[in-house]
């Protein structure tokens, strides 16, 4: 191969290497960052892009999709001095690639920093009732205490969602055991309310059936005095009136008591008017 062949092909490889580096074919969903002679220059968008070859440089390539950021797990110190484990994700979007590029050093990191020292700084002012029932409320101050930071950087916090909310396992501990002794608490004020409501129901029962027992007892007087007032009306003003109900009540009373189980002979008088006259005390 002559020097001139050689020389020829070199110069066409040179071509072929200066069009590749002065043509740029930016992909949909993504920005390049040009640099002039270490300088930034401009920034590419998606479809064909000419630069200068050997001056320019593609320095950085930045996506202009939404990008996810796990935010790790940490423990937080609620305002009751309560141990909490919160984790979040942040939803970002590049509006402005060299502000993101040059603006910080890494925008993922710093991101994810911020995020986590907003969370301390807000769990710290609830207590921990609030902050295991106010993810929303969370959200929205998270998202309020960033997004201004970020947007510095050409950066837009599409959203931030608090992916888990617990507390710590002592604070678990803690926590369960306080339950139980609530429900245990619970269950003792029920059996005595329970007890107590059985007491004032008997003793109600007990109250109205002594009421009833004296009504009874009064009706039986009146009973009673109907009855003499009958007989008197009919056999006259004698004792004879009373001495007949005190005998009917008398022969009640022996009929009653040879019935009982413990009675074994029960004896009546021969003569039970005298006998009944005697109770009255009369001769």
């Amino acid at each position: 191969m002559s020097v001139g062949t050689i020389v020829v092909l070199a110069f066409l490889a040179f071509v072929a290497t200066t069009i590749f580096k002065g043509v740029r074919l930016v992909p949909q969903g993504y920005k390049w960052i040009v640099q002039r002679l270490g300088k930034y220059h401009t920034t590419l968008g998606p479809g064909l892009n000419f630069v200068i070859p050997y001056i320019d440089e593609v320095a950085y390539k930045i996506t202009t999709k939404d990008i996810v950021l796990d935010i790790p797990s940490q423990e937080v110190i609620t305002r009751d001095n309560a141990v909490l484990v919160m984790n979040a994700v942040a939803y970002i979007n590049i509006t402005t690639p060299e502000k993101a590029v040059y603006g910080i050093e890494n925008y993922s990191w710093a991101i994810q920093n911020m995020v986590q020292t907003s969370l301390r700084s807000i769990a710290g002012e609830m207590s921990l009732d609030d902050a295991l029932s106010s993810r929303d409320q969370i959200k929205a101050k998270l998202k309020a205490a960033i997004s201004e930071d970020i947007s510095d950087w050409g950066i837009t916090l599409k959203t931030v969602e608090i992916q888990d909310i617990q507390p710590s396992h002592t604070m678990q501990s803690a926590m369960e055991a306080q339950a139980a002794a609530e429900r245990q608490r619970r269950a003792t004020v029920t059996k005595a309310d329970g007890e107590k409501q059985a007491a004032i129901l008997e003793a109600d029962g007990r109250l109205e059936a002594s009421r009833r027992d004296a009504e009874a007892q009064v009706v039986l007087a009146e009973a009673s005095k109907r009855a003499i007032e009958m007989v008197t009306s009919a056999v006259g003003d004698k004792e004879t009136p009373v001495a007949y109900l005190l005998g009917e009540q008398y022969v009640k009373a022996m009929q009653e008591l040879a019935k009982s189980s413990n009675a074994k002979t029960v004896v009546l008088p021969a003569d039970v008017l005298n006998t009944i006259r005697g109770l009255m005390g009369k001769h």
